[in-house]
């Protein structure tokens, strides 16, 4: 099993950036996700940069690094941005949106396909496949049953079989809009936002009347409140098929994530219950942890 590291959700500055990257770089991952895939507005680094931090990863880790576009594009300099991100020459793709799809394919480029694209079944990965698609990563609300039944159909179209990629551990990116929901809550326009998400690196927590947490919202994106880990799943996450375990990343104790998953990787026994939740994977409501549904 691999591990991944993906793209960060959150919106940080340039040196957090590259000292978080220069950190990761030295622990046992297998690929780094690079870019950013939530708002185009981001701008601490940018095409050249995000190549540039490329080039150094690769000269110090053996990690295989993987360019990210946005999940929502809404304007034509948005869609040109990402003509250059698929035109890049150098890296492979994670096309987070059906327009980097179809760049792609028509350059004739391998992709990975990432969590935002609708492959829920066997006949839509086959059309994929056919366009170049050589690593799914499945949408964050699948459960395992429908990964794998997904990958069963996959087998009986006879169109090869991608790589399988698992969000295993960070707040899931649950749905995107056109608003801006950190600059709405500062009362300051999308188009006027100031880059008020620099104040929140890891999103700003959103309660219900209850008082009870509920989403994070990050930008447009909005995510789970509480952090998903599938450490916990990991026999059944190879039972399943996947080949890799993607960790998502958080501004503080990356490291320690990234030991527990390797440590269990390399054979120690995986704990019976962790931090977060898990309902996702079992089919479940994704907010509960697998004991509180009664799969334990």
């Amino acid at each position: 099993m691999k591990l991944s590291l993906g793209p960060v959700l959150f919106y940080w500055d340039k040196p957090q950036l590259l000292n978080f990257y220069a950190e990761m770089a030295s622990l046992p991952l297998d690929v780094l996700y690079l870019g950013e895939t939530v708002c185009s507005k981001r701008r601490a680094m940018n095409l050249d940069s995000w190549l540039g931090l490329a080039r150094e990863i690769r000269e110090c880790s053996p990690a295989q690094v993987v360019l990210s576009g946005l999940a929502l594009v809404e304007a034509a300099s948005e869609l040109s941005s990402l003509r250059r991100l698929c035109d890049n020459g150098e890296l492979l793709v994670e096309a987070n949106d059906m327009g980097a799809v179809h760049y792609l394919s028509e350059r004739k480029l391998p992709f990975v396909a990432g969590p935002s694209l609708n492959l829920y079944n066997g006949y839509a990965l086959a059309e994929l496949m056919n366009c170049g698609m050589q690593r799914w990563v499945p949408p964050v609300e699948c459960s395992g049953a429908l990964i794998k039944s997904a990958l069963q159909q996959l087998r009986e179209r006879d169109v090869g079989m991608p790589e399988v990629e698992i969000f295993a551990y960070g707040h899931l990116p649950l749905a995107y809009s056109a608003r801006c929901f950190t600059a709405r809550a500062q009362n300051l326009a999308k188009d006027d936002c100031q880059l008020c998400c620099l104040n929140y690196p890891e999103g700003i927590e959103l309660l219900s009347q209850a008082g009870e947490a509920l989403f994070t919202l990050n930008g447009i994106q909005t995510l789970s409140a509480e952090v998903s880990n599938l450490l916990a799943d990991y026999p059944d996450m190879l039972a399943c098929g996947a080949d890799l375990l993607r960790l998502s990343p958080r501004a503080q104790g990356m490291a320690q994530v990234v030991t527990a998953f390797d440590q269990v990787r390399q054979g120690r026994t995986p704990p019976i219950m962790v931090d977060g939740c898990n309902g996702y994977w079992h089919g479940r409501p994704g907010m509960l942890r697998a004991e509180e549904a009664g799969l334990c």
